[in-house]
């Protein structure tokens, strides 16, 4: 299978996403989220599938540079906002990787510890999801997903994603899932 990239020279200008579900919204980041996104970042439970939970400079660092992916790629993970609350519950949308050398869009999605469980990580990713499709210029989805991580390959196959291969990253393994994008796959 070749290698998942964005189509040659596409660039999205700005990021103006601003997505809907009956529980949700998703919109940019802005730097207020990072109070919200950190009670994320730095749970050790959530965060155990990563080199170590953030402290508060990393999650500051984490939004400032995904701020910056909207300005560079026209898109990036977004907030997580539960309408009835208005609170940030997490973050998920796509964004440019790097995997051995190749880029990729992947998908991804990070929920508090008190909210997971619930359906809204599979929530906020169908929307995203079927939005990059209209709006990034890829013909494939990945999502990097530790092996040990259960709960988020029920996620992806929620999604339509299928385990492709494998792949290191911080030193850690990883399975990269894979989504066709739907007219492809006739």
């Amino acid at each position: 299978m070749p290698a998942v990239t964005t189509r040659p020279g596409a660039k999205m200008p700005g990021m103006t996403w601003h997505l809907e579900t009956a529980r949700l919204a998703l919109r940019p980041l802005v730097a207020d989220d990072i109070d919200p996104l950190h009670r994320v970042l730095s749970d050790v439970r959530s965060m155990r599938f990563y080199p170590r939970p953030f402290d508060r400079d990393d999650t500051r660092g984490w939004v400032d540079r995904i701020r910056e992916r909207y300005a560079a790629d026209g898109f990036g993970l977004l907030a997580v906002v539960e309408k009835p609350t208005g609170d940030v519950i997490g973050d998920c949308g796509p964004m440019i990787m790097d995997v051995d050398g190749s880029r990729f869009v992947e998908l991804a999605w990070h929920i508090r510890p008190d909210r997971q469980r619930q359906g809204f990580a599979s929530e906020a990713g169908a929307v995203c999801r079927d939005h990059a499709w209209e709006a990034v210029p890829t013909d494939r989805l990945i999502s990097l997903i530790r092996p040990e991580n259960v709960p988020s390959w029920s996620v992806a196959r929620k999604l339509g994603f299928a385990p492709w291969r494998s792949t290191v990253r911080s030193g850690m393994g990883h399975i990269v899932w894979i989504l066709e994008h739907p007219a492809s796959a006739s």
